[in-house]
């Protein structure tokens, strides 16, 4: 990371981890792996934009775009090279990038969890713990992976255009 994590970060971004190996594990146990399973999976998964709750679409996307803006501007200030190509690209960089992502995003997917929770007791009556991992995990990282490396880009155009000016 740019700079060192605080504490409450790393702690956050470890009871992420922890959360969904439990939640994982715990829909193993209690629905089991099959057909139907995975096919109840993907139906409720489908299902989920066109039910209730359906703010969560837009705000867990909308938060982590601003996690991805903070460490983007940060990436072009320090020089680094864009988030996703960098992952991509670079095996010996992989993790602790994806490390620095998942810390950056960590308050949002515990925040998606709870959502996702409270969207299955009152929708289903029950709990499907992998499906939340599946919203909570995908909804605040794709975005923060898709836009860290683009935000970068124009921000370093921006700070490199404002010293051109400058040199005039």
């Amino acid at each position: 990371m740019i700079e060192k994590a605080s504490k409450t970060k790393l702690y956050l971004a470890r009871l992420v981890i922890v959360l969904m190996v439990a939640f994982v594990g715990l829909g193993v146990v209690m629905h089991g792996l099959s057909v139907p399973v995975f096919v109840r999976l993907w139906q409720n998964l489908l299902d989920r934009p066109s039910g209730p709750m359906t703010f969560r679409f837009v705000l867990q996307p909308i938060m982590a775009s601003f996690a991805a803006l903070v460490d983007g501007v940060k990436d072009a200030r320090t020089g680094r090279n864009p988030y996703l190509w960098t992952i991509l690209s670079d095996p010996r960089k992989r993790r602790s990038l994806l490390h620095e992502g998942l810390i950056s995003t960590a308050r949002v997917i515990i925040l998606g969890l709870g959502i996702d929770l409270i969207y299955q007791f009152l929708v289903f009556d029950t709990f499907h713990p992998a499906e939340a991992v599946i919203i909570a995990g995908l909804l605040p990282f794709v975005p923060y992976l898709l836009l860290r490396g683009p935000i970068t880009r124009v921000a370093r155009w921006w700070l490199n255009r404002g010293s051109a000016t400058e040199t005039r």
